[in-house]
């Protein structure tokens, strides 16, 4: 493997020796980082952002897909079987420590064990851009923003004339059927309108693998449906007026338990979402408000052919979030970022089994937590210099007084060098859902971090790199106990690693885009074996090393192909009740893409996914993706 990497790395580095620097680069605008538009070279901080024109080029994939080819970025689940659990793996948290932001807006699943919003919910279709931003944001974002923000931005820039429509419809093998619709425009220069509709159904394969080769278990179907609307006011030069709803529904068939089928057994899952806000701009200060409204519902429905068992799963949730915030510039390069927000979640559950042990019913009744957060940062830009230095104070309904705090200094060296720092602490509760649930423990503590990033970054017209270290401790870290079967607060986590991410151009044919990513990460924890505590070396479904690589080739303006590899190093996963965790092998599957526009309304493409066919596994017991292929037609009008 060692040999691998150096190999890749003795590649990508060579092609730096033969890269222009005589012109110079665009510079990204981005929000996320600090709240307000910048500049990526004004900001520290470590940021990947997906653009609409790599969206226009992923389809055929899962939002959760695209998001695993992203250095320092592991999606458990996104290639196994529609409607799997989507658990995000951002720089080696565990998940739940990675918020995800709709438009800047924090959303939650009251729900889920770890408060993790489902991004089976999310379709690609209805995404416009996604900022990914690295480190501790807690300070910004607040509680479960350990390991970074994804934002996922729905909002369509740039819109002048008014009515516009853009269309797809695909096929493909294991019964796959996808559409999308959107509707968007400008009205009277005043009035920003944006409707979307998608719909994903598939016939699948079986989520749990047969090992005994007897082919019994039955195929795992899927079928979502998603909406989603904007609307946004200009009231004046200097007023905006927004306004959102979003409503998501899937079903899915699932199997009872790795390696073991279920007939007759599905999970249905329902989120609104909707809110308003405003932007108003008073001199050198923006003023920014949002209020949104959440409610999720999940429901798992179990019913045996021959009537051994049923089990009927009930979940509902609902949250609620308030912020004001606004930012100011001072002069003389400084930039004064400062705001409020108020969060609340409420949860509740009640659970029926019927077997031949007898019925049983258990519920949780209406369970609520909320927070009141003041939050302040300073940021300076002069010359080569940038600078963040801020802090933000929480007050918990349940576990009271708790503050974060943010430095993170970077230095332009010249037009292409640019080197940064940062040390941010983070901060996340536990979930309703963890305090009191059967498994539950309401005397757990809050979880408490502290995260280090340090690297270069190099970009010209031709090449861009960047090398970026990251070291992450926490403290009363929350898991669940395999032996006891309960939630509780392990010693210690100390999660390090190197991510290398690179962008070539090699001429107008060629370009490859490949980062590698190094994970290191040793837990103080409750052994999965017996009572007593262990070291462990590794984290679950946590690969040590990951090489996302690919190959684009455009001989025309009209024809562009995609060849691309995902690598993965051997993982754990729990082995079962009181065994050793068991090893999955490392794996390697190849992916190919191809779109021809046929003319400057109409395009067609061809998407397949493990073309080799290759049978590897990231969640024991389950199944992986086989040989996937697709194709269809996008028009815009």
């Amino acid at each position: 493997m060692r040999k691998k990497i150096f190999v890749v790395a003795a590649v990508l580095f060579s092609s730096q020796v033969h890269a222009q620097d005589s012109v110079k680069v665009l510079d990204q605008i981005e929000v996320t980082s600090n709240k307000y538009p910048v500049k990526q070279s004004q900001s520290g901080k470590v940021i990947t952002v997906i653009d609409r024109a790599t969206i226009d080029k992923s389809a055929g994939k899962t939002l959760t897909q695209l998001l695993n080819e992203q250095a320092g970025l592991i999606v458990s689940g996104a290639l196994n079987n529609f409607g799997t659990n989507q658990s995000v793996f951002l720089q080696g948290a565990g998940s739940g420590r990675t918020l995800i932001a709709i438009d800047g807006v924090p959303v939650i699943d009251p729900t889920a064990i770890d408060n993790s919003f489902d991004l089976n919910l999310i379709s690609l279709d209805n995404i416009e851009r996604i900022e990914i931003c690295k480190g501790s944001q807690s300070t910004l974002y607040g509680s479960d923003a350990i390991a970074g923000v994804i934002n996922i931005i729905t909002v369509k820039p740039g819109i002048t004339t008014p009515l516009n429509v853009n269309a797809t419809v695909a096929r493909g093998n294991y019964g796959l059927e996808r559409a999308s619709l959107q509707v968007y425009g400008k009205l009277a220069d005043k009035l920003l309108y944006n409707v979307r509709y998608s719909s994903l159904n598939s016939t699948g394969f079986s989520d749990a693998y047969d090992s005994s080769g007897k082919g019994s278990f039955d195929d795992d179907g899927y079928h979502e449906s998603n909406i989603t609307g904007n609307l946004a006011w200009s009231a004046s030069k200097t007023l905006t007026v927004k306004g959102f709803a979003q409503y998501n529904y899937y079903n899915t068939d699932i199997d009872a338990s790795a390696f073991k089928d279920a007939k007759n057994t599905s999970t249905d899952n329902k989120n609104f979402l909707a809110g308003v806000g405003f932007t108003l701009k008073s001199g050198k200060s923006t003023l920014n408000g949002n209020y949104r409204y959440n409610t999720t519902g999940r429901t798992d429905i179990g019913d045996s052919v021959f009537g051994q068992y049923y089990h009927n799963y009930n979940f509902k949730g609902r949250t609620q979030y308030a912020e004001l915030y606004g930012n100011t510039d001072l002069g003389h390069g400084f930039t004064w970022l400062y705001g409020a927000d108020y969060s609340f979640a409420l949860m509740s559950n009640s659970t029926f089994d019927n077997s031949s042990f007898g019925p049983f019913l258990t519920t949780i009744p209406d369970t609520s937590l909320s927070q009141v957060s003041v939050y302040s940062s300073m940021f300076y830009h002069k010359n080569k210099f940038n600078v963040e230095l801020g802090g933000r104070f929480n007050n918990n309904s349940k576990y009271g007084n708790h503050g974060t705090y943010t430095f993170n200094p970077s230095y332009n060296i010249n037009q292409h060098w640019k080197a940064y720092a940062s040390i941010s602490s983070g901060y996340k509760a536990p979930s309703l859902y963890q305090l009191y649930s059967s498994s539950g423990d309401p005397n757990l503590k809050a979880e408490a971090s502290v995260n280090y990033e340090a690297g270069v970054q190099y970009s010209n017209n031709i090449y861009t790199t960047r090398v970026n270290y990251f070291n992450r401790q926490i403290q009363n870290g929350l898991d669940f106990d395999y032996v006891n079967f309960v939630y509780f607060n392990f010693s210690k986590e100390n999660a390090q690693g190197i991510e290398w991410e690179n962008t070539l151009k090699i001429s107008k044919v060629f370009s490859v885009t490949a980062n590698y990513t190094w994970l290191n990460d040793k837990e103080t924890s409750q052994s999965r074996i017996t009572t007593s505590d262990t070291t462990y070396d590794y984290a679950l479904r946590r690969p040590e090393h990951t090489i996302n690589a690919s190959l684009n080739i455009q001989p025309t303006e009209k024809l562009l192909i995609s060849i691309s590899a995902h690598y993965e190093s051997k993982r754990y996963d729990v082995g079962g009740y009181q065994v050793p965790d068991v090893v999955l092998n490392s794996f390697c599957i190849l992916n190919a893409y191809a779109q021809y526009e046929y003319s400057k309304t109409v395009k067609f493409f061809v998407d397949t996914k493990n073309i080799a066919n290759t049978k590897f596994f990231t969640l024991y017991g389950y199944n992986s993706i086989p040989f996937m292929i697709s194709g269809g037609v996008t028009v815009k009008l």
